[in-house]
C-alpha cells in the first residue's frame, strides 16, 4: 500500500524555506544598518568593470552577440541529450542509433541552415 502526501509531509520543507527566507531578509536589514553610508561624488558616478562610462547607454549595438550567445545554448543543450544515449548506447540497440542520428541530422540541418543565413559571419 502506498502512503499518501499530506501536509505534514511538507512541514519541513516549508520550514526550511521560512528559514532561509527569514535568514535573507535578516543579512540585508543588518547590512543595510550598520553599512556605511558615505556618499562622495566619485562613489555615485555608474562604472562598468570599473571602466568609466562614455556616451549613452541607450546606444544600440550587433544584435550578433545575442544571436551567437542563444545559437550557443541552443546547441549545447541539444548536445546534453547525447550523453544518455551515449550511456544507454548498448540497451538502445539499432533503433536507438537510428534515432540518434535523425537527430544529428536535424541538428545539422539547423546549423547549415544558420550558416547559410550568414548568422556567424562577423562584418
Amino acid at each position: 500500500m502506498e502512503a499518501q502526501s499530506t501536509a505534514v509531509n511538507y512541514l519541513p520543507i516549508i520550514f526550511q524555506m521560512l528559514v532561509a527566507l527569514g535568514f535573507v531578509i535578516m543579512t540585508m536589514v543588518v547590512t543595510h544598518l550598520i553599512g556605511p553610508r558615505r556618499k562622495t561624488s566619485d562613489k555615485l558616478v555608474p562604472f562598468e568593470s570599473g571602466i568609466e562610462s562614455v556616451g549613452n547607454a541607450r546606444q544600440p549595438f550587433s544584435i550578433k552577440y545575442f544571436l551567437v550567445a542563444i545559437l550557443f545554448v541552443l546547441f549545447d543543450v541539444e548536445v546534453i541529450f547525447m550523453y544518455p544515449w551515449a550511456v544507454n548506447f548498448r540497451d538502445l540497440g539499432i533503433k536507438g542509433m537510428i534515432e540518434m542520428f535523425i537527430f544529428m541530422g536535424t541538428l545539422l540541418l539547423g546549423f547549415i541552415y544558420i550558416i547559410k543565413k550568414g548568422a556567424l559571419d562577423w562584418e
